[in-house]
């Protein structure tokens, strides 16, 4: 009992506290970021970040994952604040909690079997691509101290491990950075320039909107919306953790987890959020493991911005950006942009696709439900045209079908009898390599036995299978 209870939250706590640390500060500027993009204060997505990362670490299924306040939750959220203000923000995160604790419950987090490897490929490479096109608006038209100081950050991240690795290289960074600027006076733009930071803890406060039938109109399709796309990224995410990792996660009970943290975010005034892939990534890459990573993102997060805030204020922009583009650097996968040619030409249309819609879209769910839905069309394409007819005999003519029959074959199996070369001779139709999958299917058996029959000849059906005959009595036709 023991044991498993350390391996699930600290198998290493000096580990688990650095590269909750890590996680941390690579969190600040995005969630500040995201919550300019959903129009609200920084502090409603940094309490946000705080409450989600507590709650989750006791509620969610996948240790070592970093849930904050994210870039396509905040997407989804702004025309909702924009047009009714940011407290039916807050009642539509409760909302939204609601349905992904349900969502959970039903355990429909299976639904992830049907996202493909391409699609998780494309969704890593896109992300990594977004987070660094992310830094570009404090790296354009920057002055030169900027440019040199990321290029410090980034030469003690990517030298300082050669050396040693007793503490992760992006907190020397940071602070290596923040002396240098202080030392030297360096006319670079610190954190306390990214917006305003809390000034007290969090307070419990139900959503200031009426309790109405007209609430619930108004918040209803942005809570659905809010859910949709934070499960989405959030089983994405426990995916790539699991893949990095090789442990499973319960994605069912990540996704309920996901729902109690977003509720506790919304009564505590904050935005609600979802699992954040970057921030993940450099949290595992540091040695985060356990659920403690996670618990103490959060609480270092809360320490930062209310005890320490006059020296988090302090901190240059410019460390901050040059520990997004390593996490950039390590997110991208490396080998998929060298294997796109030699993988076959669909499953590379797929990941690249769902590159393209999400970097153009800076929507991950959207590249993500288009990755999906190309990956279902063309795995049908390929079973549909796994569907054989054999034609053998003369006088009575034996049609042997193998393969899937089903919407997308159905055609192809009508076509396979050509009534005017049949010419009323008797027919036999062997079934039993073939199975019968929907209602589509069974009506184009039912359609070339009336249809030979209407020219004449006597049909002969056999072979068939106990659960495609249990189909075709459902919709009560008679073939043989």
């Amino acid at each position: 009992m023991l044991k498993h209870f350390r391996a699930e939250w600290a198998p290493s706590i000096p580990r688990e506290l650095m590269a909750g640390a890590v996680a941390t500060f690579a969190l600040i500027p995005e969630v500040i970021a995201f919550s300019f993009v959903a129009g609200v204060d920084p502090a409603v997505g940094l309490f946000a970040s705080f409450v989600i990362s507590i709650v989750i670490a006791f509620a969610g299924g996948r240790p070592a994952m970093v849930s904050a306040a994210a870039g396509s939750v905040a997407l989804v959220a702004a025309p909702l604040v924009h047009a009714h203000g940011v407290q039916y923000l807050f009642a539509a995160g409760i909302l939204a909690g609601a349905v992904q604790i349900l969502f959970g419950w039903l355990r429909l987090g299976v639904l992830m079997r049907f996202v493909s490897d391409s699609v998780r490929t494309g969704f890593v490479n896109a992300l990594a691509i977004l987070i660094f096109s992310a830094q570009m608006p404090h790296l354009i038209g920057a002055n030169g101290a900027t440019w040199a100081m990321v290029g410090l950050g980034l030469l003690v991240i990517y030298g300082l491990p050669k050396i040693t690795s007793a503490v992760p290289s992006p907190l020397i960074c940071i602070v290596v950075l923040t002396i240098v600027a202080h030392w030297m006076h360096l006319p670079l733009k610190t954190v306390a320039d990214l917006g305003l930071l809390p000034e007290a803890l969090p307070a419990f406060a139900l959503p200031a909107v009426p309790f109405s039938i007209e609430t619930l109109r108004l918040i209803a399709l942005p809570a659905l919306a809010i859910a949709m796309v934070g499960l989405l990224e959030s089983m994405m995410t426990a995916s790539v953790v699991d893949e990095s990792t090789d442990t499973p996660s319960s994605k069912n009970r990540e996704c309920s987890g996901l729902g109690i943290a977003n509720v506790a975010a919304s009564l505590f005034g904050g935005i609600a959020g979802c699992g954040m892939i970057g921030q993940t990534v450099s949290n595992v890459r540091y040695g985060g493991r356990g659920r403690l990573s996670t618990l103490f993102a959060g609480a270092f997060l809360l320490i930062l911005m209310v005890l320490l805030k006059p020296w988090v204020a302090q901190v240059p922009v410019a460390a901050l950006v040059a520990i997004m583009v390593m996490v950039s650097a390590s997110t991208l996968d490396w080998r998929s942009a060298r294997a796109v040619w030699r993988h076959p030409k669909l499953s590379s249309l797929v990941m690249l696709a769902t590159v393209a819609v999400t970097v153009a879209t800076a929507n991950l769910a959207a590249g993500v439900a288009v990755g999906v839905m190309l990956s279902g069309v063309f795995f049908t394409f390929k079973v549909s045209r796994l569907l054989t007819v054999a034609r053998t005999g003369e006088e009575v003519l034996l049609y042997q079908v193998s393969g899937q029959v089903f919407f997308a074959s159905a055609d192809l199996l009508v076509d396979s009898f050509d009534v005017r070369e049949i010419e009323g001779r008797p027919v036999a139709i062997e079934l039993s390599q073939a199975h019968f999958w929907d209602i589509t299917a069974v009506n184009a058996l039912d359609k070339i036995c009336q249809r030979l029959r209407k020219h004449g000849s006597v049909v002969e059906v056999s072979g068939m299978n106990e659960q495609s005959r249990a189909l075709l009595c459902k919709v009560d036709l008679a073939v043989e």
